[in-house]
């Protein structure tokens, strides 16, 4: 049975991410990034299908909220015996091919037994991997991918799945690392959970300070800054790209066929992420992107895409997943996304509405940006009256839409405020 998608909690390092239920199981995860195959996909079907519960053997009250400032999620457990917490985050990396997610359960009161049920399911559920004993715990391998666990738990295996009971008490701490590394290289060292987690939380929080504040009630602040949060998830940090969502296949509506997979970058919802974190203040995330369209759109404007893939990927085969059933058994699950070859007339208004507000937030010049948008433009000038498909992604033969003309009007009118200051900028540095 599938569990509401509020129950979910979302944590993540910027390559990849993480869904965490309320019940302890984490449902979802794609290893090494957000657009591979999954390794947890419980989130689609069943627990058969990967998924990793730590959680109390008894009945128990549960209640949850993030670390101040930061991507760390903390879920307590409270039962008749006593109270644990468990803390799930994902370090941060610089090789995207060595990520780690890490659950450490420690004893707030009395004692607690617990289980544990780690079901490794790569490639979205359907390979069971070879798992051998180690010292420090164990390792999963199916073809190309491999995962280490570290824990100091006992552990044994049991129809297919592995299994763990263990008991915490006050002020006792016990971790779980899950290191993913690709199967023909060596594991990683896994770093001490205690100085990890300390250098995750110290860089959220730094990265919280920054945000800017100036248009918005005090009262929102905590609710801004979480927000904020989590678009900062969705940016893919080696190259800059933002993703519309960790997931796929979460339908429009239950049971029916509009199911699609949203670990992509449109440059629709990239723009408007990104306006936002500008407007939060963050500079930066602004820059990355600038760069990754320029790479990404690099050609001839008239093969510019409406999505991408993290890396500026341009081919995004559609395809369907049998032997999963769907959240609520709403069919098909997909993967990849054929809106990649569709005309979506609206996408231009945005990235140049938003490559016009990096400009009005005095980013660092960018002459090729400018270039770019002149060319796009010029393009745009013989197509905007065209039928699309529009802002949904209709796939049935192209239409007229409103909002799409809206936004060819929102192109051409922020291109001539840029011509404008520009010209001003220049005018007024001849005359000093």
């Amino acid at each position: 049975m599938s569990k509401p998608l509020e129950d979910y909690g979302l944590i993540g390092n910027m390559i990849s991410a993480a869904l965490v239920g309320r019940d302890g199981s984490i449902d979802w995860l794609c290893l090494p990034r957000f657009d591979s195959a999954a390794c947890f996909a419980a989130l689609l079907g069943d627990p058969s299908h990967g998924r990793w519960l730590i959680a109390p053997e008894h009945p128990y009250r549960v209640s949850r909220s993030y670390l101040d400032g930061t991507a760390v999620l903390q879920t307590r457990f409270t039962t008749e015996t006593g109270t644990v917490s468990v803390t799930d985050f994902m370090p941060f990396t610089e090789d995207e091919e060595k990520v780690d997610l890490v659950r450490v359960v420690d004893g707030v009161d009395g004692e607690v037994p617990l289980l544990m049920d780690l079901c490794i399911r790569f490639n979205y559920g359907q390979a069971i991997p070879w798992v051998r004993r180690r010292d420090y715990g164990l390792s999963a391998v199916a073809g190309p991918d491999a995962v280490e666990l570290h824990t100091t738990v006992p552990l044994h295996g049991q129809d297919m799945t592995t299994r763990a009971s263990f008991t915490v008490r006050a002020g006792e701490s016990i971790p779980f690392t899950l290191s993913y590394h690709p199967s023909h290289r060596t594991p990683h060292f896994v770093p001490d959970h205690t100085e990890s987690l300390g250098r995750t939380i110290s860089w959220w929080r730094e990265w919280s300070r920054h945000c800017r504040f100036e248009s918005v009630n005090e009262h929102w602040c905590e609710a801004v800054t979480r927000s904020l949060i989590t678009l900062k998830l969705l940016v893919f940090a080696p190259t800059g790209g933002i993703i519309a969502a960790p997931t796929t296949s979460l339908p429009e509506a239950i049971g029916r066929q509009r199911n699609w997979d949203y670990r992509y970058c449109w440059l629709r919802d990239s723009a408007l992420t990104l306006y936002a974190l500008l407007n939060g203040g963050y500079r930066e995330e602004a820059e990355a992107w600038r760069q990754w369209l320029l790479r990404a759109a690099a050609g001839h404007p008239e093969q510019l895409q409406i999505v991408y893939g993290v890396g500026g990927e341009r081919w995004l085969p559609e395809n369907d997943i049998p032997w999963l059933p769907g959240y609520q058994g709403s069919r098909p699950v997909r993967t990849g996304n054929m809106a990649a070859n569709q005309l979506q007339l609206d996408v231009y208004g945005e990235v140049i509405d938003t490559l016009h507000a990096a400009r009005e937030a005095e980013l660092s010049a960018l002459d090729e940006a400018w270039r770019m948008q002149k060319v796009l433009l010029a393009h745009l000038e013989a197509v905007w009256n065209q039928p699309d498909q529009g802002i949904w992604e209709m796939r049935g033969p192209p239409r007229h839409f409103t909002h799409s003309r809206l936004l060819c009007w929102v192109a051409f009118d922020r291109a001539v405020r840029s011509a404008s200051t520009s010209t001003l900028t220049a005018t007024s540095n001849a005359g000093a």
